[in-house]
Formats: C-alpha cells, structure tokens, sequence
C-alpha cells in the first residue's frame, strides 16, 4: 500500500505572533500553529485546562427532557435500568451513572449486554430483562442511537428510554424521550467529540445542577471518564483534554476503587499517563 505524507503548515506571521507571547522556542510554536493553537489563550488552555473551561451541560439538545424524566422517575419511586455495552466507554458509563444515581433513588440496577450472546448496543434480551423486572425507565449509555426498532418495541410496552450516545446519528431517530448526542445535526453544543461517558457525565452534571448537588458529587468519576476517553481513543482536543487531564490526576491521587484494584494487580508503581496523540 503506498501512503502519500500530508506535512502541516504554519503560517509565518501567525507563528512569529505566537512566538512574541509566549516567549518559547519557535519549534515549539510551529507545531502549536500546526494544530491551530495561534493565541496565548489557546496555548494557554492547552498547557493549563481548568475545569471551568467545559461547556454549559444544558446547551446539549434534549439535557431538559432528560433531567426532567429522571426526576420524575425518581419522585415518583420507578424503577430506573442503567444500560452500557460492555466495552471500557460503555462499561465506565454504566460505573458513573449507576453510583450517582444510587446516591438519590434506590430502586436501580445495571445491565450489561453478554458479549457474544447479544452483541453491541441495545438488546430485545435487555429489553425483556426490564420488562419482566418492572422497569419503566432505561438510560442507555454509549448505545442506543442506531437501536430505532428495538426502542421501539420498549415503547410499546411502556418503557422509556433515554439515549445517552456519541456514535453518529443515522436520518431515523429512536423514539427515546430523549436523545443526548452532540453529534445530531440540530445539537448546538459546541463540542462534537465526547466519547458515551463523556455524554453520560454531562447529564451527571446537569442532574447535580438542578438537584442543587455539589459539584464535587459530579466531579468524583472523572478518573473513569478519563479511561473511556483513552480507551475509545476520542480526540484528544476540547473538553476531552479538560476531562483526562482532571480524570488522570485524580485517578493517581484518588481513584475509585475499581481503578485502585486494578492497579493493586498489576502491580502497577508509575502514575497513570495518557499516549492518545492530540491529532
């Protein structure tokens, strides 16, 4: 197979201008230009993310209908399925998701589809499974935006979905209550790339906002939201710089015990880094 190079460009005059700011090795510059940092803010953000650099939750299309319908299912004492593919993205959505909500309504659980007997995505066993367990709402986490039929047929027997994905939206829609995915076409949040965890921690958040939560409540699962950005290796740009460099730092200072066991058995003595490339 032949490969043709593409060799990036920097503009001189941009370059220089960085170069004057930041006070730094033209080199240096050159290869911010290169991948479009040409300001001290831009570079500034890249070097020093802060957590106040992540976009306002509620700008995602459908956050209301989704904030509201779990509310509702919680006032109301329904019982809630928390439903993830069984990969990293899928499998740390479900950890966020379930543990925050464990936190405010007791009649939960999790579903996990088995990975040769149902397959990626939603499943008619997991369907039946909430069925026949009484559940009437399922908050699917890194799935569900493909599953029209399937969502379908969870409707008609008066189970509500909502569709937390990231995974590019086909011109048919489930019929979910709601549809959480920055990747729709008439989604006005400004960043496009999160990964499932990255949706589903954004509902987190916008629930802790309106319960009137701390923060901190939200922020605890991070150092799992950092290991669905590397396992799903999603760019490593915008929010998901934000949210890895504060996941890894806390899964070094204090991860979750999931984390902290894996570790354990490994043996592992370094910290934990990240080798996505920013490209």
């Amino acid at each position: 197979m032949q490969k043709r190079w593409n060799i990036l460009q920097a503009d001189d005059q941009k370059l220089s201008s960085l170069q004057q700011s930041l006070k730094v090795h033209r080199a240096i510059c050159k290869i911010l230009v290169q991948r479009n940092i040409e300001t001290f803010e831009q570079a500034k953000s890249f070097y020093r993310p802060q957590l106040t650099d992540l976009h306002d939750p509620w700008l995602m299309k459908d956050m209301d209908k989704a904030v509201s319908r779990i509310i509702a299912a919680i006032e109301n004492q329904e019982k809630i399925l928390v439903y993830g593919d069984y990969d990293v993205d899928g499998t740390t959505s479900v950890a966020c998701m379930y543990q925050f909500l464990c936190k405010l309504h007791s009649t939960l659980d999790f579903y996990i589809p088995h990975r040769y007997r149902e397959g990626y995505g939603v499943s008619k066993a997991g369907i039946d499974f909430a069925k026949e367990k009484g559940f009437s709402l399922i908050i699917s986490l890194d799935c569900g935006i493909k599953s029209v039929d399937l969502i379908g047929y969870a409707k008609d027997m008066g189970i509500d979905f909502i569709v937390c994905d990231h995974h590019l939206p086909e011109a048919e829609l489930p019929p979910a209550v709601a549809i959480l995915n920055p990747k729709q076409k008439d989604c006005n949040y400004p960043f496009k790339e999160l990964c499932g965890c990255g949706v589903g921690f954004k509902l987190i958040t916008a629930l802790a906002q309106k319960l009137n939560l701390p923060q901190e409540m939200a922020f605890e699962y991070l150092d799992l939201v950092a290991t669905a950005i590397a396992a799903d290796i999603v760019s490593m740009t915008g929010e998901n710089r934000v949210l890895a460099y504060y996941g890894l730092k806390k899964a070094n200072e204090n991860p979750n015990s999931g984390i902290k066991a894996l570790a354990h058995l490994s043996g592992l003595t370094k910290n934990f880094t990240s080798t996505i490339s920013y490209s």
